[in-house]
This record gives C-alpha cells, sequence and structure tokens, in this order.
C-alpha cells in the first residue's frame, strides 16, 4: 500500500508529543472552555489511539507499512479497553491514580474502541497523505 510518510523516527517522536499535549490539554481544559463531554471524551481517546499508531510507528517504521501498524494499533487499542473488564484490588488502585487512568482508563466503553479506531485512521491516513507529499 503505501510507507510511512513522516519519514524519520525523530518526525514520528515530534508527532507523538504534540498528540500527548494535545489529549492533555484537551482533558484539563476541554470543560472549562465549555466544549461537550463527546469532543472532551472521545475527542482524547481518538488522540489516544493516534498516539498508539505513532509510537509503533517510532518503533517499526520504515520497516512495517502504516497499514500494517494501523491494523496492530486498533488490536492493542481495543486488547487495553478489553483489560478494563480484569479487576483486582492492586489494578483497580492503579487505575485510580493520574497515571493509571491515562494509562490504562477505568471504566470499560465500547464507545473508546470507536474513538481509538477514529484516531488511527486518522494518524494513518495523515501519514499517507504525507508520504504522498514526500515523493
Amino acid at each position: 500500500m503505501f510507507k510511512n510518510g513522516l519519514g524519520s523516527r525523530a518526525g514520528y517522536a515530534v508527532a507523538t508529543l504534540l498528540v500527548i499535549a494535545a489529549g492533555l490539554l484537551l482533558r484539563r481544559f476541554g470543560y472549562p472552555f465549555g466544549l461537550p463531554f463527546i469532543i472532551v471524551n472521545y475527542g482524547a481517546a481518538a488522540l489516544w489511539g493516534g498516539m498508539v499508531f505513532l509510537i509503533l510507528s517510532l518503533l517499526f517504521a520504515p520497516r512495517v507499512r502504516s497499514l500494517n501498524l494501523a491494523v496492530l494499533a486498533v488490536v492493542l487499542s481495543a486488547a487495553v479497553e478489553l483489560f478494563r473488564l480484569y479487576h483486582t484490588p492492586w489494578l483497580d488502585a492503579f487505575r485510580l491514580t493520574l497515571t493509571g487512568a491515562l494509562l490504562i482508563g477505568r471504566i470499560f466503553s465500547i464507545w473508546n474502541i470507536v474513538s481509538y479506531t477514529l484516531g488511527i485512521a486518522v494518524a494513518c491516513f495523515i501519514d499517507a497523505k504525507l508520504s504522498q507529499a514526500a515523493r
């Protein structure tokens, strides 16, 4: 299909940091700026999915095609979401921390998987467009 478009590990690293910053800013300031729940919650989830794609691209590009990385990102994101159905006292305690909430979340939602997939698709699309522009 297509090779990766951000072109370098530095490009993927910068993009990853920008997406993380955008997600954190959305979570922190979305409600104070009057953004609705659907934008704050699912927008942050979409950014989280895009981040997973970018981290995989950082690790495996250009050896693995973007489309394959996108599929892997969807599988990993869905696995993390499904992991929320598993409960132990220590894991639930970790989920109550800020780090735990950001990394693995607290409550299972099928809509998060949809949001992750959308974010991954957008990140993959942008990667493809940048790849075309670089040629």
